[in-house]
């Protein structure tokens, strides 16, 4: 079983106060575990963090890590929102600065 951080990846561009935060976990870890997404077994959502729009998703396996990374784009759909959202998915690693995380998450 790989380290929590290797089963870690980064989401940015969550929608951001749309819907109370329980409910957008769920709308996340259900988008993870679609094998439609390449996602997998998900151990745990960190939703919402300290910066705005972004959620850490952990999964069971590191498979799924390296899976979710190759779908050129992640959208998220479920009927409890009013549009489409694209994420973007990044690898987890301890040292990513917050400015980082503040520039994948600037609207486009």
């Amino acid at each position: 079983r790989a380290a929590r951080s290797a089963r870690t990846v980064v989401i940015a561009g969550v929608p951001d106060g749309l819907l109370q935060d329980e409910v957008m976990a769920d709308i996340l870890t259900i988008h993870f575990q679609l094998s439609r997404n390449n996602g997998g077994d998900v151990e745990e959502v960190t939703y919402p963090t300290r910066n705005k729009g972004v959620a850490y998703i952990t999964f069971e396996d590191q498979e799924v890590v390296e899976s979710v990374l190759k779908k050129d784009q992640h959208l998220l759909v479920d009927k409890r929102l009013s549009r489409h959202y694209p994420l973007t998915v990044t690898r987890y690693c301890d040292n990513v600065s917050s400015s980082l995380i503040y520039l994948i998450t600037l609207p486009l």
